[in-house]
């Protein structure tokens, strides 16, 4: 259960993170790529209109009558506005001279439909795309106070040399934005499709990645477990041992045997004293110095090394823990895991210096203790 929970979170988080980054990177890709693709629209509206401008100068130059080069104006631009820009003449009264709505002409162009604030004003591409997108004002003529939008937006003026004609090139706001929403729904449909395969991926890579720790996590509790089993059965080993060794202690008072010495001798200082080998909890060697250390936590020296008095002991109540201690059974309070395979043996009274068994003897302890 806590498994299935955790997938879930981290699902839901992979989710979270990938919808907060791919929330910013598509607003900011769609902004990047809707304007270049008002940049072409600019560009392409504003050669237009100087390009027609500078033939209908050329042409009014050389004597061509207006009428002829209103005719010829208006058959070619005639049905354009369908596109996303085309181009329209009016006359500095605001009379519309041409204009692809036939029914334009003659109308009377209002400033408010301006988005320019002059003549040859500019507007860049993201001045376009916040007037597409927010309605923003450009130049301070153009209002949408009245909340009124017309099919195009006029993006660029040139006046005709030699008349008083004018030249505006429109961007048919319809037709731009339908594309820029059909950008933005694509856009939107990778991210998605995109986002649900990281997420997707993300979370089996997870899942098996989680799977994979928790079969080693599992094979180490299991070996843990195996451990503790093993401990706790040394341990009661332990207790049995120390309970046959008290119990079996009166019949050896009474019993004459050679086993062992009943004492050793030591020193305190200049002073001798012989301790009897029931009283010695156990005896280390430090700095090449032997020490006796009894239940009462006195301790005294030997001039004896350890294989000597190991050779003298009752090897049934002493055990050769290492080259450096030998430790009476009755002394052993806890037997616990240590290291790679190795037991650490716990006495009282305590030890400054760890008692550890290798890896190596630890079998023949274990065996020891079943004796």
């Amino acid at each position: 259960m806590r498994k299935d929970r955790l997938y879930f979170f981290t699902f839901l988080a992979i989710t979270a993170i990938f919808i907060l980054i791919a929330g910013v990177s598509v607003r900011s890709f769609i902004k990047v790529s809707a304007s270049q693709l008002l940049e072409a629209q600019l560009e392409a509206s504003k050669r237009e209109a100087n390009e027609v401008a500078k033939l209908i100068g050329f042409q009014l130059e050389n004597g061509v009558d207006k009428e002829t080069i209103i005719e010829n104006v208006q058959e070619s631009i005639e049905n354009t506005n369908t596109e996303n820009g085309f181009i329209c003449m009016f006359d500095w009264s605001g009379r519309e001279v041409c204009h692809p709505d036939i029914t334009q002409v003659g109308q009377q162009v209002n400033p408010d439909q301006s988005s320019i604030s002059s003549v040859n004003g500019e507007m860049s591409p993201e001045d376009l795309y916040d007037l597409l997108t927010s309605k923003r004002t450009f130049g301070g003529i153009r209002s949408f106070e009245d909340g009124d939008e017309l099919q195009s937006e006029i993006i660029y003026l040139n006046p005709v040399p030699n008349s008083d004609w004018i030249i505006a090139a429109h961007a048919n706001t319809d037709k731009i934005t339908e594309q820029i929403d059909s950008l933005r729904t694509k856009f939107y449909t990778i991210f998605s499709i995109m986002g649900f395969s990281i997420v997707l991926c993300s979370v089996i890579m997870v899942r098996l990645i989680g799977s994979s720790y928790e079969k080693k996590l599992e094979a180490k509790n299991q070996k843990l477990e195996d451990e503790v089993v093993n401990l706790v059965k040394l341990n009661k080993d332990l207790d049995n041992y120390q309970q046959r060794v008290i119990e079996s202690a009166p019949e050896a008072q009474n019993t004459q045997t050679d086993k062992g010495k009943k004492r050793i001798l030591t020193y305190v200082r200049n002073e001798l004293r012989p301790i009897s080998t029931d009283d010695i909890a156990y005896i280390f060697m430090e700095s090449t110095i032997t020490y006796v250390v009894c239940f009462d936590g006195s301790q005294s020296t030997s001039n004896s090394s350890l294989d000597d008095l190991f050779s003298n002991l009752d090897e049934t109540h002493f055990y050769r823990a290492n080259r450096q201690f030998i430790v009476a059974i009755s002394a052993i309070s806890k037997i616990i895991k240590y290291g790679n395979n190795q037991l650490k043996i716990l006495v009282d009274p305590n030890s400054e210096v760890d008692i550890i068994i290798s890896k190596n003897r630890a079998a023949e302890f274990k065996q020891w203790l079943n004796s």
